[in-house]
């Protein structure tokens, strides 16, 4: 039955049922845990719209069923009533990813702008450090964009430095970028990625979070932000993170969850690389292009045709073999300056030019140089 404080105009023209309803109402309740309603609901066994009426039977029913805020209720109906960009996914909907029902306190509701379709794709986390630096920054987004022209969505939590990165890079694959926020749907945290944060809704990616309408950014949403970038993810790739950081905690867990974590090597006389060398040490697989990821990861490219999509491979590879900067670089370690010099640029340029060709899995770093990789 539904709650006579709910505005059923809202909840008609948002297309949603009663269950959806219900699971909105118990999400509402902030201060209880959602393992509290699902337990409750396999104890009592009764349909889902009957729960609250039935929770009296329970110790401490009435107390959980105090924490419903109809309020919060009527503002995420209103949110959602907006546009047709804006959806809310509840715990049994066909769209709620299965990857997030193994957590031990899965969100019951989940608030989304863009394709909420993202969601259930095969994804890759890439986070790392607020404060990344110069080199961070663009190792992750080209990480991202080569990982997403593959057709992996790139997950991760809309933060200034890896995580921007991140979503700036996935966001021009056909894997497209998920941002999973901290906050409530309606805010943009931190305020300078809005215009970021409309990029990825546009472009037919998804920013998802468990907060409802209005929620602001609290220290301790972040942590629960992380479990859902690791537990949608089928790994988590760290770019540059310190030994305590959230980007370790998203990593742990990932780990706990039976997730492949993946951290990329920096240098160890930084800060910045300590966290990543951490992870590897601890068995985390390093990291220095994406077929170390790839290697070790199972999905289906989406939306492609496999042969148009081999031929454009197999193109770009005859295209990369021919070019004067890769065909510079020998089986043997060959230096940067030599590399540099037979391009007739400078070495600043010639190791950002790289890059991509070690990222693409065509050369690879190397104590004194580069090596051209056999069989590319």
């Amino acid at each position: 039955m539904i709650s006579p404080y709910i505005d059923t105009e809202s909840l008609s023209s948002s297309n949603l049922t009663q269950n959806d309803l219900a699971w909105l109402s118990f999400a509402s309740a902030f201060n209880v845990p959602s393992k509290a309603w699902l337990n409750a609901l396999t104890t009592l066994n009764v349909p889902l719209i009957e729960l609250v009426s039935e929770l009296k039977q329970l110790p401490k029913g009435d107390e959980l069923v105090s924490r419903i805020s109809y309020t919060r209720v009527n503002d995420a109906l209103q949110w959602r009533d907006v546009t047709q960009q804006r959806h809310i996914i509840t715990f049994d909907s066909p769209l709620y990813p299965d990857a997030l029902k193994q957590l031990s306190n899965p969100p019951l509701v989940l608030f989304v702008k863009g394709d909420p379709t993202f969601l259930n794709r095969p994804q890759i986390a890439i986070v790392g450090s607020r404060r990344a630096t110069h080199y961070g920054t663009a190792l992750a987004e080209e990480f991202a964009r080569c990982l997403s022209a593959k057709g992996l969505t790139i997950t991760s939590g809309l933060a200034t430095g890896i995580d921007s990165a991140a979503h700036k890079g996935g966001i021009v694959g056909q894997g497209k970028t998920v941002a999973v926020t901290g906050t409530g749907p309606d805010v943009c945290y931190p305020a300078r990625n809005k215009a970021l944060a409309n990029d990825i809704v546009y472009k037919k990616g998804a920013i998802v979070t468990e907060f409802f309408p209005s929620v602001g950014p609290k220290a301790w949403h972040f942590p629960r932000r992380n479990r859902i970038i690791a537990a949608l993810s089928l790994g988590t790739l760290v770019v540059e993170a310190k030994i305590k950081s959230g980007t370790l905690i998203t990593a742990n867990l990932a780990a706990d969850l039976g997730k492949e974590v993946f951290a990329v090597p920096g240098n160890v006389s930084h800060a910045y690389s300590e966290g990543c060398h951490w992870l590897i040490q601890q068995g985390a697989k390093l990291v220095t292009n994406i077929n170390d990821i790839l290697d070790e990861i199972t999905f289906e490219p989406l939306g492609r045709d496999e042969n148009t999509f081999i031929d454009n491979q197999k193109s770009e590879v005859n295209n990369l073999a021919t070019d004067k900067l890769l065909a510079s670089v020998d089986y043997d370690i060959t230096a940067i300056d030599v590399i540099a010099q037979r391009n007739a640029i400078t070495v600043q340029k010639a190791m950002a030019l790289l890059l991509e060709y070690e990222l693409r899995g065509f050369v690879a770093a190397v104590p004194g140089g580069y090596v051209k990789l056999r069989g590319k």
